[in-house]
């Protein structure tokens, strides 16, 4: 049998996946692997560079394959881009995997990430875009997810605490 994750982090663009993702990984004594960071370095080049060079569907054809590949071969916290389950295919693979949605409101997302340009997906206009990037994603993110956890003025620490007494995962 192949290894599945221990846990799949899913949610928008600044969440903290990755910070997250990391805490969990040291508290369950496993790896950590983000499906951005091997998109980046399967690509020779930054995420919104594809954009850019490519466009978005070239983009998410890259990125189903990287979330395939992941959920396949690893076994430790698997943080995942936020728009991956835009895909059907890779909702499908998600079924039956411990997935914690992280959400956030519009106003920490502003806070934290400042909705800088640097996020291809919110280049003009980021507050809005990044409204409706959440009204388009949000069922999407809640159909996947095994737990919901809100960030919203909580410490990565207090997060990772609460995805795992709601995940019932004891630490290592």
């Amino acid at each position: 049998m192949s290894p599945v994750p221990a846990v799949v982090l899913v949610g928008p663009m600044g969440v903290g996946k990755s910070t997250v993702g990391q805490l969990l990984a040291e508290r369950l004594a496993v790896g950590y692997r983000d499906t951005d960071d091997d998109i980046v370095a399967a690509e020779g080049r930054a995420i919104a560079e594809i954009f850019v060079d490519e466009g978005e569907p070239v983009f998410r054809a890259i990125e189903k394959r990287a979330v395939r590949d992941a959920l396949a071969a690893h076994d430790g916290v698997l943080a995942l881009g936020g728009g991956s389950i835009l895909d059907a295919d890779t909702r499908a693979l998600l079924a039956g995997h411990r997935v914690v949605y992280l959400s956030m409101d519009v106003e920490e997302a502003v806070r934290r990430t400042g909705l800088n340009a640097a996020r291809p997906l919110l280049a003009i206009n980021p507050r809005k875009q990044w409204r409706e990037l959440m009204e388009a994603r949000r069922e999407l993110y809640e159909e996947v997810a095994t737990v919901v956890v809100a960030t919203d003025g909580r410490t990565p620490e207090e997060v990772t605490q609460v995805a795992l007494e709601a995940l019932e995962l004891k630490e290592a």
